[in-house]
């Protein structure tokens, strides 16, 4: 089975297509913005155009326009193809990452990427890259002082670990290209985005 898949939720763009587990191309690009005008030209240059038997895509949480590009990429090629999408945490893909990083053996980590508003969002994984508990939004005083796991990773493990005074940081976004590291059992059909906080505005009349 051919699977392409997208990771655009923060400001890293990547793609890759695997037969099986096996990668055949794929691409990471630091983009900061314009993951819309890029996205659709690295899936094409994939073999085959990335034409793939399912696609996997990034939930978030992350960047809310990057989420959302990915998403609709992914739910228009599905739809083209006539094959599945799956949707999978932003937060699980980076924790399995650095389960593989942190050698000789896997152990727990805390994820730590950047979020809204200055906030940072969190997560705790087991050993087998599985979540420990919800994800959150939180200040970095807060992010500080709530503990965790030793080893932490993602875009803002080295300021979580400086602002704690221990543990291990791991600078780590989320590559596509190393999509097979994920549990499969964090797949989902359904693609419902991970924003990981509220949004900022309300509709009049709706209370907080």
């Amino acid at each position: 089975m051919k699977t392409l898949t997208i990771d655009c939720a923060t400001e890293g763009c990547s793609t890759a297509l695997f037969d099986g587990d096996s990668l055949l191309a794929g691409e990471f690009r630091m983009l900061g913005r314009g993951h819309a005008e890029q996205l659709v030209p690295m899936i094409a240059a994939l073999p085959g155009r990335g034409r793939a038997d399912r696609i996997c895509v990034s939930l978030g949480p992350g960047s809310f326009t990057g989420v959302r590009i990915g998403l609709a990429a992914a739910r228009a090629l599905g739809l083209a193809w006539k094959v599945p999408v799956l949707g999978y945490p932003t937060l699980a893909l980076v924790a399995a990452i650095a389960r593989a990083d942190a050698a000789p053996q896997p152990q727990p980590v805390t994820i730590c990427m950047t979020g809204g508003h200055g906030e940072w969002f969190l997560q705790d994984f087991s050993a087998d890259g599985l979540p420990e508990g919800p994800l959150e939004s939180l200040r970095p005083e807060a992010a500080a002082a709530r503990g965790g796991h030793a080893l932490v990773a993602g875009t803002q493990a080295e300021p979580l670990v400086a602002a704690r005074g221990h543990g291990t940081a791991l600078q780590l976004w989320p590559d596509a290209r190393r999509f097979p590291l994920l549990p499969p059992s964090l797949l989902t059909a359904a693609l419902t985005p991970l924003y990981g906080r509220a949004p900022d505005a309300k509709l009049p009349g709706v209370s907080a």
